[in-house]
């Protein structure tokens, strides 16, 4: 799993490199519970409040801010992504399959860890597993999907080791 992290807006330069590792392993424990062996990757775009709103409200018809936008590229059943992407839906060049982009907002990152009373590393994890689940097919438009996707990011973060 590759992440392909944009900083439009963040933390100081010297403090991303860890953040980055960070989002890697998140991901890439997002696919290990899922039991996804196969080249992926996603794009990650961190921006501020105002940029996420415009977004928002541009794909959504949403006129306020967000935590995290997901911009999945395949309609995939939660729990089969693994099945159902085919070595010829990869793209030739690099033999990985593009799942989406992800949009956090670091405003919402910082403002959300001291809301919950958890780090910023915590709650900047917790949303990037939140979105790649999206992009894996999962949702919480009902109470049953949201129910699946909470275990599902309880038990990622626990086997991760990010606690609040």
């Amino acid at each position: 799993m590759k992440i392909w992290t944009q900083w439009e807006y963040g933390p100081a330069e010297e403090e991303r490199g860890r953040y980055e590792a960070l989002f890697q392993k998140t991901a890439e424990g997002a696919l290990q519970e899922e039991g996804i062996d196969l080249p992926l990757e996603a794009e990650l775009n961190v921006v501020d409040d105002e940029t996420i709103r415009q977004m928002n409200r541009e794909y959504r018809k949403i006129d306020r801010a967000t935590d995290v936008l997901s911009f999945p590229l395949w309609d995939l059943t939660p729990g089969q992504a693994g099945k159902e992407l085919s070595e010829e839906e990869a793209d030739p060049e690099t033999g990985m399959f593009c799942l989406g982009n992800i949009v956090l907002s670091w405003d919402h990152v910082r403002a959300q860890a001291e809301e919950y009373g958890h780090s910023v590393e915590r709650e900047a994890a917790f949303l990037l597993l939140h979105s790649m689940l999206h992009l894996l097919g999962y949702d919480h438009m009902t109470e049953d999907e949201a129910k699946v996707m909470e275990a599902k990011q309880a038990a990622a973060l626990k086997a991760l080791g990010i606690n609040r």
